[in-house]
This record gives structure tokens, C-alpha cells and sequence, in this order.
């Protein structure tokens, strides 16, 4: 298929092209950026005017629910909620049921995903195997089946000598570890530890349960030199200490969660099941410090944490709800809704969500290094063309995901998806 989106604002961090002009797509591939040869004859136009029109978006947290767990979530619905949040490409934690860590379980997944012809599935394998914290898993077999890194998802590891081994192997290997700093005892809670949730009754995680991770993980970085992601950073003390770190040179990278990024524990109200969230959301200064530090590139990348729950996990006593929310449909508003607040450009809240998650996957990616993120002529053709303009409400009837909660519901965002284009083919068009 020929596709043509005309008269669009093209912006691409990673190149740092910002300007109106065309974009041409053929093959599956970008064939021109700025204006269309002479003899290209689409077979459809798209007219973006007054939109912007950028690389797909890369989402580095994002749960599917298969397999295993289809009752909260199918992969049909998941991959359609991506490609209506501009989603092109995602990355998925192996804590399925069974978990991924087996190339068998990866390839499958993957097989699964590219039937659907939606966004592209970039999956995580287990660090150890079962994630029970014991033996780590075969690295090398899961990365032939197209794993992207290693990760324990949310199981935090007790054991620092299983981290070392692991990092030691990983970075033999050239592999990357994708951590959630968290301590194994410390870190058990259901909210953040403050007086809210001493006054709710709700049992607290301290900021300590990041940090002390945080400088365990750092130590073990300075003696095998392994690429380490910290997922879903926290507290305004764990980025300080990640500033420190990447002052002092450590190979790391961080994101930060859209929930995290724009509430506080207060919004648990009256223990709103919604806001049963992991990590935990912490007090003000906390958000503030998150958000400083996105915009300055402490933190690399604003991820969804895009986790569905079925609607009887939720509706359940605060400290007994499932955690998680879904979030791929609202990531493009909420960046934008950062961005505004921040004062920031859009060329600087797209690239954390774009270019800068494509630089964290790095050389994973294979073939897809200079395409995922970026616009590129030969480059893969994943394009969204967005909205800057207007407010959308959130309702959750609305949201194509499986999985209905999320904290956001009833607020107004800015900006919409308008198309989202993934392999030079029309994945989303919004009504």
C-alpha cells in the first residue's frame, strides 16, 4: 500500500526535523520526508493540517495478559487499545502465567502479536526462572527468541547474590536488566508511608524500599559495568540518587510511570481501589521531583504502566484490590498534559516517548534500531498523527482496553490520537 499524509507538522526528536512537510510511505517503509516524489501515486491521502505528525510511539511497560491471564485482558483488545494510543511499539514484562522464560512461550507471544498486524510486541524474559529468584534463566536461547532484556517485573529478588550473577552474565553477553527498585521485605506495602495512610490504615511502603535497592543495584553496576533500566522510578530521593549516578558515569537509564507522573496518594481519596497502583504513589514533593527530573533527562522515558484488571479485582476493600490501571489510550494525553504544565516544547515531550525509549532498547532492537522512534527515509513506516488541540474526557466505556480502571477516569486531557500508521498500514483512525 502507498500512503501519503500531507501538509502535517513532522516532528522527529531523534533527527531533530520539525517542520511542515509530507511524508510518503510504500512498502511498509518511508520512501520520502518533505515532499512526495513527483511519481508517487498513493492510494490514500491523509490530510493532517494543523496536526502533528511523529514517530510512532515506543511504550517500554506494558502488560498484555497473555498468556494466562485473558480474563483481564485478551491480546486483541491490548493491542488494539495500543495502536489507539499512537502505540507502535511496546514492551511487555514476562510475569504471564507461565512466565516467558522460555524461547517457546516468546515465540509464540510474538507469533500472536504479528498475526494481529497492530503494534509491534517487544517482550522482556525472565531474569531468573519461574521469577522465583533461584536460577537464572538461559539469556541467550531468550534473546535469539527476540527477548529485549531481562526482568523480574514486579517479583523483587532477596537474594543480591542472584543480581550479581545475573549482571555479570548480562554483561558478558552485552545484555540489558530491566530492575524495579524495590526491597524484598521493605517493599510489601499498599500505599506510601505518610500520614495518609497511617490515618486510612493502610499498611506503608517507605521511600527507603526504592533507595536501598537503588544503592545495592548501583554497587553491583560499578564492579560488572552491565546496562541496567530502572523501571518506574518513585521518590524524589531515588532521582537524586539515579542524577548522581549517571553524573558519575554508571550505564543506566530510567523511566517514569504516567501515573506517578501526575498523582499523589491523595488521590486514593476514600480508599479508591482505582488508585491501588504499583509503585506506590507518593506525596507531592515526590511528583514534583519526578517531573523535574523527566524534564531534565535524569529519567529517560515516560512509560503507560499500562496494567489491566478485571472489574471484580478492583471492586474489592482498598489493600485486597489487584494493582494496576490501564494506560497506552491515555500516554500521549498525559505526556502532552506534562509538557503543557512543565512549559516545555513539543519536540521535548515527544522525545520521551519516542527517540529516547528506542535509545534505551539500543541495539536489541536489530534490524528496528534506526526505524522504532525515528522517521527515516528506508526506515520502518510506524507514524501517528496527533492533535495538540481540545480536551477528550476519559470514560471508561469508551476505552478499547479489556481492563476499565484507571485513575484517570472522568478527568479532561488534552490532545488526541487522530491515526496511528504501523508497517505503512492504517491501524487506528479516530472517529
Amino acid at each position: 500500500m502507498k500512503l501519503l499524509i500531507q501538509n502535517g507538522h513532522v516532528i522527529d526528536p531523534a533527527s531533530g526535523f520539525d517542520q511542515i512537510a509530507d511524508l510518503a510511505m510504500a512498502g511498509g517503509r518511508i520512501v520520502a520526508l518533505g515532499q512526495a516524489p513527483a511519481d508517487f501515486g498513493p492510494d490514500r491521502v491523509i490530510d493532517a493540517q494543523g496536526c502533528i505528525v511523529a514517530p510512532g510511539l515506543v511504550d517500554l511497560a506494558a502488560r498484555l495478559r497473555e498468556p494466562g491471564q485473558e480474563h483481564a485482558g485478551m491480546l486483541e483488545s491490548e493491542m488494539a487499545a495500543a495502536v489507539a494510543g499512537g502505540v507502535t511499539s511496546l514492551v511487555c514484562p514476562p510475569d504471564t502465567e507461565p512466565v516467558l522464560d522460555e524461547p517457546g512461550l516468546v515465540e509464540m507471544l510474538r507469533y500472536r502479536a504479528e498475526k494481529l498486524h497492530q503494534a509491534r510486541v517487544l517482550p522482556l524474559g525472565a531474569l531468573t526462572v519461574g521469577l522465583k529468584g533461584d536460577v537464572l534463566t538461559e539469556m541467550g536461547q531468550l534473546t535469539a527468541a527476540g527477548c529485549v532484556g531481562f526482568s523480574q517485573a514486579e517479583v523483587a529478588l532477596a537474594n543480591t547474590q542472584v543480581v550479581q550473577r545475573a549482571l555479570q552474565y548480562a554483561s558478558t553477553f552485552g545484555f540489558a536488566v530491566w530492575l524495579r527498585p524495590q526491597d524484598f521485605y521493605l517493599g510489601k506495602g499498599v500505599a506510601a508511608s505518610g500520614a495518609l495512610a497511617t490515618r486510612m490504615g493502610l499498611s506503608g511502603v517507605p521511600v527507603s524500599a526504592e533507595t536501598i535497592a537503588l544503592h545495592t543495584i548501583f554497587e553491583l553496576v560499578r564492579s560488572t559495568r552491565a546496562r541496567v533500566h530502572l523501571c518506574r522510578i518513585s521518590s524524589a530521593a531515588g532521582v537524586e540518587l539515579i542524577r548522581q549516578a549517571k553524573a558519575e558515569g554508571l550505564p543506566i537509564t530510567a523511566d517514569v510511570s504516567i501515573n506517578s507522573l501526575h498523582l499523589t496518594d491523595a488521590d486514593m481519596g476514600y480508599f479508591d481501589s482505582r488508585a491501588r497502583l504499583t509503585p506506590v504513589l507518593r506525596q507531592q514533593r515526590d511528583r514534583d521531583a519526578l517531573r523535574a527530573g523527566l524534564a531534565d533527562g535524569t529519567l529517560d522515558v515516560l512509560v503507560s504502566d499500562h496494567t489491566p484488571v478485571d472489574a471484580d479485582a478492583k471492586d474489592l476493600p482498598f489493600a485486597e484490590a489487584e494493582p494496576g490501571a490501564t494506560g497506552m489510550e491515555l500516554l500521549w494525553s498525559l505526556a502532552l498534559k506534562w509538557g503543557q504544565e512543565a512549559g516545555l516544547p513539543v519536540p521535548q515531550v515527544l522525545s520521551r516517548i519516542t527517540a529516547d525509549p528506542s535509545r534505551v532498547l539500543g541495539r536489541t532492537l536489530g534490524s528496528l534500531q534506526d526505524s522504532i522512534g525515528h522517521l527515516a527515509v528506508g526506515g520502518v513506516a510506524d507514524v501517528c498523527v496527533l492533535s495538540t488541540e481540545g480536551h477528550w474526557l476519559v470514560r471508561d466505556a469508551a476505552l478499547r482496553s479489556q481492563g476499565k480502571s484507571t485513575p484517570f477516569s472522568g478527568y479532561e486531557l488534552p490532545g488526541r490520537v487522530l491515526a496511528t500508521v504501523v508497517g505503512g498500514q492504517v491501524a487506528f483512525e479516530a472517529q
